[in-house]
């Protein structure tokens, strides 16, 4: 008995010794990759400046605003006690795309992403999600909250506008927010579906293979930033992710899933379980050789944008 008992101290106090010892790695985790922990951070400048890709695209974009910039209608909009601003590019039609960029990035990433939608017949609106760019807010609260978020958004250029139809453009983290938007009870009939880019099937997922990359230890610390994201947020990454969401959208919603076969972290692998998992009626599938994540439109433009033309010439 006295020999079990050491041994139970000994494995607990190891237990505590490594936690005591991960703890503060997964803080600081969190803190960097989830937290808006000052102004400066997540604003609407080049969060990859020293990326050729990222830099490109982001001049790509500034360029089609300011071909556009007599189109924009500042906006702004209050909900869940957060000021959120967006931008609406008004090209006289009928129906709107509303483009959620992924983690890090402001509404100014977004504009590069408009373009096909500018040639399919959309008004574009692009928004600082929460903790981003101009927006209020310190938590990511991966797709949850901010659903919530494009759900008022959606409401505001429906009524303001007369948008009869409103899609969503999702590139990784912010498909989350669209598809959460698209299974909540109380989503409209005039959100007709969602483009999406890089989507994950769960965000522990992806974010352990963020982890690897950046040569973090894996366990605990992943098992810790995802219990300081419930902590803060009240999000419950294991039951709240896109894999379950896609289950629950209506079938008349239209999907597009756009992935690149080279995507380290929205593998091939996963990528097509999360298409196999969706219940949409009206769903297409379009594969990239090149790119890496969220960088598919810089390699293939013809193809990434022909993809979404077509996808929508046959609505």
């Amino acid at each position: 008995m006295w020999i079990l008992a050491i041994v139970a101290a000994l494995l607990l106090g190891g237990l505590i010794a490594m936690l005591c010892y991960t703890y503060p790695i997964a803080k600081r985790v969190y803190e960097d990759q989830l937290v808006r922990t000052s102004a400066d951070k997540w604003g609407r400048n080049c969060s990859f400046p020293d990326d050729a890709e990222q830099v490109q695209m982001w001049n790509d974009g500034i360029a089609w605003m300011e071909q556009n910039r007599h189109r924009i209608t500042e906006l702004q909009i209050e909900n869940d006690g957060l000021q959120l601003f967006g931008q609406y590019f008004d090209f006289g039609q009928d129906r709107c795309i509303i483009i959620l960029p992924g983690r890090c990035e402001s509404l100014v990433y977004s504009y590069y992403f408009a373009p096909p939608y500018e040639q399919a017949g959309f008004n574009v609106l692009v928004i600082d999600t929460r903790c981003h760019g101009k927006s209020n807010g310190k938590y990511n609260t991966i797709g949850v909250k901010e659903s919530e978020d494009v759900l008022a958004w959606a409401k505001l250029v429906h009524e303001q506008f007369d948008n009869r139809e409103i899609y969503f453009h999702g590139i990784c983290i912010g498909t989350s927010s669209g598809l959460f938007a698209l299974r909540a009870d109380r989503c409209p009939e005039y959100l007709r579906g969602l483009v999406t880019e890089g989507c994950y099937v769960s965000f522990p997922e992806t974010f352990k293979r963020h982890m690897m990359q950046l040569k973090r230890p894996i366990f605990p610390v992943l098992q810790l930033v995802m219990w300081q994201i419930y902590r803060h947020t009240g999000t419950n990454v294991y039951k709240d992710k896109p894999i379950t969401a896609i289950r629950q959208i209506r079938p008349d919603c239209r999907i597009l899933f756009l992935y690149g076969e080279k995507d380290v972290f929205s593998i091939p692998k996963k990528s097509r379980q999360l298409f196999n998992a969706c219940v949409s009626q009206d769903k297409k599938l379009v594969w990239f050789e090149k790119g890496g994540h969220s960088h598919l439109r810089i390699n293939n433009t013809q193809q990434y944008d022909r993809a979404i033309i077509e996808f929508f010439e046959r609505a």
